[in-house]
């Protein structure tokens, strides 16, 4: 006898509506036609495109998806009035998603309303959107605080009167696991449409209730990339998805493979920096430091990470540091196409530690320069693919930071000029505006600290660049000039990065 398939849980993603939410964000209409592209390649089910009737650049963002071909569902956010679901359905929307407040604090404080004031906007509502033949999703907001008689009666009302699923949403993040379970079983017994939550994060459990949800019957879960959203967020895509994967054996239909590709876009559109322990995207989820760590994931990455990187298309780092132990660095120095001897390896690890203890971050190119004190100059020389021939910034208080910088790559001379908030910003745009097709990188780490104090201190950078396979290199450089110790920097960490392409190629 076969065994039933398993249900697949469906991915209604609001990083474009509760996740511009997030302070501070703010996506041009442009903006969220990309990250919707994006979404749609990552596979979730239903897109939350915002909420039309808020803004004319609203309006706009959905006149450039109604344009495009998606497999995802395309949703519009709407309150209970007929107003807004005709401007939702002016661009052509597959569903809409109608809310109204439940919970006595929000009727009495927020709407004006009654009780049943409220349940009748909301069956009308739903009655209405449903007659224009979309699907129709309807959510009971600040449902958890909402007294649970009442909130079955507007459940089973608005089912009645044609919602086609239902929403669940912890608007204000208080649920706990059990509780959550609990409420999500009483709903079900009342209503036989498919049930779906929305979870904040104000607690840090937005997850963790989301996924109790899902074993209580809940078959559809709310989530935003990188967990953004009001106040503390939403719960995470890519943490919900990978627990239901791996944790749960729940099927979605998100391709993993782009999970970190999706996060690093979203967080370069809205600006907004993830922690680096977060789960999943955060930059040191696959990162390893410890020897008794590095030794055994150069070994088998599974010992100390719960799951592959690649599955969610990273990679594992181990780096180098005060509690690197010499597998670790061995396995880097190999991959930058090294290979010292045991005892060069001892004297290697030995200075390592000896410039950590001092307080220092161990940069890729500092490791090269330790090897190549040992080994010989030969053994981490770098070579020059991207050089530096002439770099002009422009500052001031009454004028845009701007820079012409002229490189010269592979003895060809190219010349480029860009504005940014600040000259090392302009100077680094202008750069990769240049480079971008010889190598696509991405600026994840800038530090910069004065190693001599006056007005002449000299100031020294660290910054971190990952390119599109995943290869992460850090460089320093130090000048009394802030913005040519950044562009140094930065070069040499490209010119590295090039080198392991050959590397990598040549073996192949």
């Amino acid at each position: 006898m076969k065994a039933k398939p398993k249900k697949r849980i469906t991915i209604f993603d609001t990083t474009l509506r509760d996740g511009e939410q997030t302070p501070g964000v703010a996506l041009t209409p442009a903006d969220k036609l990309i990250v919707a592209k994006q979404l749609d390649k990552l596979g979730v089910d239903i897109i939350e495109a915002g909420f039309p009737i808020s803004s004319k650049g609203e309006e706009e963002a959905f006149k450039l998806i109604a344009k495009e071909s998606f497999k995802a569902e395309i949703c519009g956010l709407a309150r209970t009035s007929k107003n807004d679901i005709d401007t939702a359905l002016k661009f052509d929307v597959d569903s809409i998603h109608v809310f109204i407040a439940t919970s006595d604090i929000h009727l009495k404080h927020k709407l004006k309303l009654s009780r049943k004031q409220a349940l009748e906007k909301a069956a009308q509502s739903v009655e209405y959107a449903k007659s224009h033949g979309v699907t129709v999703e309807f959510s009971a907001e600040d449902a958890t605080r909402t007294e649970l008689p009442f909130l079955k009666k507007v459940y089973r009302t608005v089912v009645a009167a044609g919602a086609d699923r239902i929403n669940v949403p912890d608007t204000v993040g208080i649920m706990s696991p059990k509780r959550m379970g609990e409420l999500i079983r009483e709903v079900g017994k009342v209503v036989k449409v498919p049930i779906s939550v929305h979870c904040h994060n104000d607690f840090g459990l937005a997850v963790a209730n989301s996924l109790a949800a899902v074993e209580a019957g809940a078959t559809q879960l709310h989530v935003t990339i990188n967990g953004l959203g009001e106040r503390a967020g939403n719960a995470a895509l890519e943490e919900a998805v990978m627990a239901l994967h791996l944790l749960y054996k729940k099927p979605t239909r998100i391709n993993t493979k782009y999970i970190y590709e999706t996060s690093r876009l979203v967080q370069s559109l809205t600006g907004v920096r993830l922690q680096p322990n977060k789960a999943i995207v955060g930059e040191n989820a696959f990162a390893h430091e410890a020897g008794i760590h590095t030794h055994a994931v150069s070994k088998m990455p599974l010992t100390y990470e719960p799951m592959s990187a690649e599955l969610v298309g990273r990679r594992s780092l181990l780096i180098p540091g005060k509690h690197a132990g010499r597998h670790g660095l061995k396995r880097e120095l190999e991959e930058l196409g090294l290979s010292p001897s045991e005892e060069q390896m001892n004297r290697i690890v030995k200075a390592v530690k000896e410039f950590s203890d001092r307080g220092k971050l161990v940069a890729t190119s500092d490791l090269l320069s330790i090897a190549s004190q040992v080994c010989g100059r030969e053994a981490g020389r770098l070579e020059k693919t991207i050089g530096l021939r002439d770099l002009t910034t422009v500052t001031g208080s009454n004028v845009i930071p701007t820079t012409s910088v002229k490189l010269i790559i592979e003895g060809k001379e190219y010349v480029s000029s860009e504005t940014g908030i600040g000259p090392v910003d302009a100077s680094i745009k202008a750069i990769q505006k240049i480079t971008d097709n010889l190598i696509n990188i991405r600026l994840k780490e800038f530090r910069l600290d004065a190693l001599t104090g006056g007005s002449n201190a000299v100031a020294e950078v660290i910054i971190k660049v990952e390119d599109t396979d995943g290869r992460v290199i850090s460089a320093r450089a130090a000048k009394p000039d802030i913005v040519l110790a950044s562009v140094e920097a930065l070069i040499n960490g490209m010119n590295r990065l090039l080198q392991l392409r050959k590397l990598a190629q040549a073996k192949k």
